[in-house]
């Protein structure tokens, strides 16, 4: 068999550039990318096939420590990400001395699989920085391949990715070789929406936020999909409706702009804001929106 498959798990602090480096390494906006933290809630598989590869890349909720349930269920995610992986991507960046969680640091430096550290956005550093910062990571990490990179400026992404296909064991695929994902589209339309409340409202209001589609059908030439956006106070109701809807209205309209250049079709987009009192404490609701499985 000279076919090389295997699961490349990326972790690390919050904001640290990890859904970035996995869209640059799939070639789509999987993940989502905003400058607030606890922006990636899931574990998202991205999928790039070869003839003779196939990388799986697992983009993980950045490490915290956790403030309610639906934080412990992200770290949860993050601790998955350690039991299955093939190659581990221990992401930091400039200036960043030290990961939120001893445990999760501690597995790091005694994995026994290949880990490749990336110094992400060297592009904000001078050279006296880099070398002072790669000094110091060979000493935390000595198990650690030391990969200055800026994932944003596409600079060092490719020969990353080519020592990963170096690293990955011999192996058939493990999915089909046109796959892109694990997730299904409906996934995906709800972290297009959240991604644009997170962009649009501040403080609280997006991480209190949930999102359901309901409704997703598909012809040929239109995607007709309604979308419950969940909050946890009627007083964030109405932030996100906003003054006569136009705040709502506004997080539609981006919404289905991107939606339509990842589906390659037109959008009709609904969206219902809808409150559930403390649903991100509630064992029920998380496991519903795919949390605590």
């Amino acid at each position: 068999m000279s076919h090389k498959a295997g699961f490349v798990n990326i972790i690390g602090n919050p904001n640290v550039g990890k859904s970035t480096l996995m869209n640059a390494f799939v070639g789509e906006r999987l993940s989502i990318i905003t400058s607030k933290a606890q922006t990636t809630r899931h574990r998202i598989l991205g999928i790039v096939n070869g003839d003779d590869f196939q990388v799986i890349l697992s983009d993980t909720p950045g490490i915290i420590k956790p403030a309610y349930e639906m934080q412990e269920s992200m770290m949860n995610f993050v601790k998955s990400a350690f039991e299955d992986a093939d190659i581990l991507i221990y992401m930091v960046e400039i200036g960043e001395k030290e990961l939120k969680d001893d445990a999760f640091f501690n597995k790091i430096i005694h994995a026994k699989i290949p880990v490749l550290l990336l110094l992400n956005k060297i592009d904000t550093s001078n050279q006296e920085q880099l070398e002072e910062q790669v000094g110091f990571w060979t000493q935390k990490v000595p198990n650690a391949e030391i990969f200055p990179i800026s994932a944003l400026q596409d600079f060092n992404v490719k020969e990353v990715f080519a020592r990963i296909i170096e690293l990955l064991p011999l192996s058939p695929p493990f999915y089909p070789k046109d796959a892109l994902t694990d997730k299904p589209e409906r996934f995906f339309v709800n972290e297009t929406i959240r991604e644009k409340i997170l962009i649009n409202y501040s403080k609280e209001i997006p991480y209190a936020v949930e999102i359901v589609t309901e409704e997703f059908f598909e012809d040929e030439d239109i995607i007709r999909i309604r979308s419950l956006i969940m909050v946890e106070r009627d007083t964030q109701k109405g932030i996100i409706i906003g003054h006569k809807g136009a705040a709502l209205k506004k997080v539609g309209m981006e919404a289905r702009a991107d939606l339509e250049k990842f589906f390659g079709k037109q959008i009709h987009i609904e969206l219902y804001v809808k409150v559930n009192k403390n649903w991100r404490s509630n064992a029920n609701m998380l496991k519903r929106f795919g949390y605590n499985q």
